[in-house]
């Protein structure tokens, strides 16, 4: 089990300013044509335009990056953007899922646009993949083509209480092209009276023979919404996870204690990259990778 040693850790983006609100984070990393290529979130207070860009990135050692090009909230017509999963497709053509806060509600919907190369993205050719509905956003997507099957754990919030939209359960999804998907239910919920009870995210999957291992952000509480804190769960069904903890695994040193969008990238040698959001000593949010 590959879990995140931030002591260890090196800052792969900075946020874009010091204290709580500023954060650099929520990576969705891929190796291709012997490099890294990344994408992730760039954050500022609510007040100052939250999730306001998506850097699409690349780097040949897999801490330093150049960013390719940048997505502006603007231009998804979103109020705020979240965790993008960046995917190749088995023909070789890359696709970005970006999460979209719709405007002036608590909804979230998944939009998608396809290159033959990260570097030409452009999102006034894209569509709507997760549209969710009146009662459920859908966002932070992490998507997976294995087994001839593209699989799909998406977080999920319940719209009908102002009050409670807040929380969050993965939910499962398959698809034949990666588009048009079939949902199978809740993968996994939090457990009630523990650290995750208010909501689960998964953010990482590994399929290994048969067992399928997630990792997964959990908090407890509202107040904790934003410091996540980073679980494992598993499972022989990827409908069905369990976590095999009743405590988070990974978590920041710092007050708050937020580690969150964990993502585990293979590399040809064997090793492994982590990369993941962290909560600094100032509050702010680091984006910070590890080589394994």
């Amino acid at each position: 089990m590959l879990l995140p040693r931030p002591e260890h850790g090196v800052v792969a983006a900075d946020p874009p300013g010091t204290g709580p609100g500023y954060w650099a984070g929520a990576p969705c990393a891929v190796a291709g044509d012997s490099e890294i290529f990344l994408a992730y979130r760039l954050r500022r207070p609510i007040a100052q335009g939250r999730g306001y860009a998506i850097p699409v990135a690349r780097s040949a050692d897999g801490e330093r990056f150049a960013t390719l090009l940048t997505i502006g909230k603007e231009e998804m017509a979103t109020e705020s953007l979240e965790r993008p999963a960046l995917v190749r497709t088995p023909g070789g053509r890359w696709r970005l899922y970006l999460s979209c806060a719709t405007a002036g509600t608590k909804h979230w919907r998944v939009e998608m646009t396809e290159a033959a190369h990260p570097a030409e993205f452009d999102v006034r050719d894209r569509q709507t993949v997760l549209p969710g509905d009146a009662k459920t956003g859908v966002k932070d997507p992490v998507i997976i083509h294995h087994g001839g099957l593209w699989h799909l754990w998406a977080s999920c919030h319940p719209l009908a209480d102002p009050l409670q939209t807040d929380q969050m359960t993965t939910e499962y999804a398959t698809s034949t092209d990666g588009l048009t998907w079939t949902w199978h239910g809740t993968a996994l919920s939090g457990t009630p009276g523990h650290w995750d009870s208010r909501g689960t995210r998964v953010s990482a999957v590994r399929f290994d023979g048969d067992v399928v291992m997630a990792y997964y952000d959990g908090r407890a509480s509202v107040a904790e919404n934003y410091e996540e804190r980073t679980g494992v769960a598993t499972g022989s069904d990827p409908a069905a996870l369990t976590a095999v903890a009743d405590q988070p695994l990974a978590f920041s040193p710092y007050q708050g204690g937020g580690l969150r969008y964990l993502d585990i990238m293979s590399l040809p040698d064997g090793r492994h990259r982590l990369y993941y959001e962290m909560t600094r000593r100032d509050g702010s949010h680091a984006l910070v990778t590890e080589l394994r």
